[in-house]
């Protein structure tokens, strides 16, 4: 029995309802892929971007719905709570929705990411390979099976994917912040 009042069933049935065939954990991970390369949070550029994800201009209400959840990812990202919550179906779907959920959600932070980082050649080694193991995790979807090893690994990859889209931030910000202080002479 799936929770139907939860984050993700909800976005999935807006989304549905208004034409949209994507999934809502692709389109968080795109908000939080371009959030992360340094897109900063300007509402404007989101929904652009989201609008060639969605392949059309969105509603009002699903306007308004991403907006929302730009805000969200922003104080996540920037707030003093360093937690990231995924888009994702709740543990009570089955885990080969939620697995193929979480190889959507790195597509889309890997497409997001990808779309907004201005200087990939200044990510370190840490970085890289973080984002090597998202592209890894977004082909593996069908790998988990229906039983305690697989929810374990489920979770293990899935709080591993929460960290990633902090320890990009950071480091994007930090690469941002240095080239935007002048050098002195």
């Amino acid at each position: 029995m799936t929770i139907q009042n939860s984050p993700y069933q909800g976005f999935a049935t807006l989304l549905t309802s208004s034409g949209h065939n994507v999934s809502p954990a692709e389109l968080h991970g795109l908000l939080l892929g371009r959030s992360c390369a340094g897109a900063g949070f300007d509402a404007e550029g989101w929904l652009i971007d989201a609008a060639e994800l969605l392949e059309s201009e969105p509603q009002d209400n699903v306007r308004n719905a991403l907006i929302g959840l730009q805000a969200m990812v922003k104080g996540e990202l920037t707030g003093d709570d360093v937690t990231v919550v995924l888009l994702l179906p709740t543990d009570d779907a089955p885990l080969t929705e939620r697995a193929a959920a979480l190889g959507e959600w790195c597509q889309g932070f890997l497409s997001g990411f990808g779309l907004n980082c201005r200087d990939s050649s200044a990510l370190s080694t840490e970085a890289n390979e973080v984002l090597q193991d998202l592209a890894a995790i977004s082909q593996v979807q069908d790998a988990l099976e229906e039983s305690d090893d697989g929810e374990n690994d489920y979770m293990e990859v899935m709080e591993y994917v929460r960290i990633a889209p902090l320890l990009l931030f950071s480091e994007t910000k930090k690469d941002l912040s240095a080239a935007a202080k002048p050098s002195l002479h």
